[in-house]
């Protein structure tokens, strides 16, 4: 079933998600809600707070970039109770457009390591515990910043947080166009 995203302003966005369990409530058939609703968005990425549920959960579907990125063909991963462990300070930082579907219309450069240390457990609550690199590296930052109440506007550099300060409340007001479904704050 395609769920709505939720968009900017919406409560849920800005709290710190909770760990989940093996017998959280028809999890096989949320994950599957997941993917639907975010093939239906063209999107990347999706985290449970997105769909309104403040739980660490996140789906990632890098499959769709695999013409210009071979490396992630096939890749389509659920991550639950995901936690970043660190950040490699030697490693480089990059500075790439990012957007959100919560935040429609709205692409800024923000500025990420490229290499993190994470903790998550897959569908079937195997540990998993690496360090990742690169483009999935941003991709799971963006994502695991949801779970903690952060959204990439708030990594933006000040002045431009300025600039699109007007547009950021358009979208709260319900003023923005996209082609998903989307819950707003009322």
């Amino acid at each position: 079933m395609i769920l709505p995203i939720y968009i900017y302003g919406q409560p849920v966005l800005r709290k710190v998600a909770e760990d989940i369990t093996p017998d959280y409530p028809e999890l096989k058939e949320l994950i599957n809600n997941m993917y639907e609703t975010l093939d239906s968005s063209n999107g990347i990425g999706l985290a449970a707070p997105q769909i309104g549920l403040a739980i660490r959960l996140v789906v990632i579907d890098l499959d769709v970039l695999s013409e210009d990125l071979p490396e992630y063909k096939g890749f389509r991963h659920v991550f639950i109770n995901p936690h970043i462990l660190e950040y490699d300070e030697e490693a480089e930082k990059d500075s790439s457009d990012e957007g959100c579907l919560s935040i429609p219309g709205i692409n800024e450069k923000v500025v990420r390591p490229t290499r993190i240390h994470v903790k998550y457990q897959d569908e079937n609550f195997q540990e998993h515990d690496e360090w990742v690199e690169g483009y999935l590296a941003r991709v799971m930052q963006h994502e695991f910043d949801h779970l903690e109440g952060t959204m990439f506007v708030d990594r933006v550099s000040p002045l431009r947080k300025n600039m699109i300060a007007g547009k950021l409340k358009n979208i709260i007001k319900g003023k923005f166009r996209c082609s998903y479904r989307t819950k707003i704050r009322r």
